[in-house]
């Protein structure tokens, strides 16, 4: 299995200044943001950022990172894989490596993921991209041990509702669209 490099999420202590940066001096556009959870705040805001038509977010910035904070401001580093299998593959190699017990099955709606720390607490997401586009954030847990069938399914049928849920092509034909403009 084969791991490539899709994205970092960052701490920023002065949200406005990240993001007014990276789009006006880098040329990043705002693809999502919303409410989410990070360590040490009850409720902080996540930004997810891309100039390419190919991922919905290079790069994400989480408000969260306090004075009191390490320097590093790394939130986590993803690697995407092929596959639904992919992502069990590496959950089960994680298990019987035994190094890293604590291991977090995420669905985001449009991927899934196993979150975990490396031995030096570095926080890393393997990832399989799912068939569809839903708006971010989101973060509900999926059952590992079900068919792929079955998760696909209840991934499907969990955030179908959501008012921007689409087939993935047609969110990365609209993105090919909006950068052809610039």
């Amino acid at each position: 299995m084969q791991l490539r490099w899709s994205h970092t999420a960052i701490l920023v202590r002065d949200m406005n200044e990240m993001v007014d940066f990276y789009t006006k001096v880098l040329g990043f556009d705002v693809t999502d943001r919303g409410q989410f959870p990070a360590p040490g705040a009850e409720d902080s805001e996540i930004v997810f950022l891309s100039q390419v038509d190919t991922d919905h977010h290079q790069i994400a910035f989480v408000d969260g990172l306090r004075d009191e904070n390490p320097p590093n401001s790394v939130h986590h580093m993803a690697f995407r894989v092929n596959s639904l299998d992919d992502v069990k593959r590496m959950d089960a190699r994680l298990e019987e490596d035994g190094r890293v017990p604590d291991r977090l099955p995420i669905t985001h709606g449009n991927a899934w993921s196993i979150y975990f720390d490396d031995p030096e607490g570095n926080t890393i997401e393997v990832f399989s991209d799912s068939p569809w586009h839903v708006q971010q954030p989101q973060a509900l847990s999926w059952d590992r041990d079900k068919s792929n069938d079955k998760i696909l399914d209840e991934t499907k049928r969990t955030f179908q509702s959501d008012p921007k849920f689409a087939a993935i092509e047609g969110y990365y034909g609209k993105r090919t669209e909006e950068l052809k403009d610039r």
